[in-house]
């Protein structure tokens, strides 16, 4: 070994107790006061209501805020994301436009998981249901509308001794 390498081995490292109270800092009798930053979320404003909605393996967060009915999918416009397919975007302004205020509220959407169309769906359910939040006497038209049902079909799983979940192998005689 070099004589540095020995060096480095025997040197402690002196504890940071010591390096404090050699510098004449006392930890509990004085205290510094640090001011946070304002993140970019605290200068946002906050939103009237925040719901979830589900479809398939989909996962939609669905922040309402007032507004002019703009409507943004991870930070996309929403006829954007969902390649202007006429059908997703009806679906997607469907509770809106059933309770005529399709003007009044912006709509800020995380969406996970899923393809398009499921995650329209899944939009769809969290809008509804974030309007419900907002105002309850909503409730009654959405439901009958469908809006509030969250749609349970899911791809079943594989099954052993299978293909896929249900499809068997073709059967040999001999």
């Amino acid at each position: 070994m070099t004589e540095s390498q020995e060096t480095k081995k025997t040197a402690k490292k002196p504890a940071r107790k010591k390096i404090a109270a050699a510098a004449g800092e006392t930890g509990a009798s004085e205290k510094t006061t640090h001011f946070k930053k304002e993140s970019k979320k605290d200068l946002r404003k906050k939103p009237l209501a925040v719901a979830v909605g589900r479809r398939k393996t989909s996962v939609a967060r669905v922040f309402l805020y007032p507004g002019s009915g703009a409507i943004f999918i991870n930070k996309r416009d929403y006829r954007q994301y969902v390649s202007s397919r006429q059908l997703l975007i009806s679906s997607i302004l469907e509770p809106l436009v059933i309770v005529n205020q399709l003007s009044s509220y912006d709509a800020e959407v995380l969406c996970r998981g899923g393809g398009v169309a499921s995650q329209a769906d899944a939009v769809k359910l969290g809008i509804a249901r974030a309007l419900c939040r907002i105002d309850a006497a909503l409730k009654p038209q959405l439901s009958k509308a469908g809006c509030l049902a969250r749609d349970p079909r899911a791809k079943e799983r594989k099954k052993y001794g299978r293909k896929r979940a249900r499809k068997r192998f073709q059967y040999t005689k001999r």
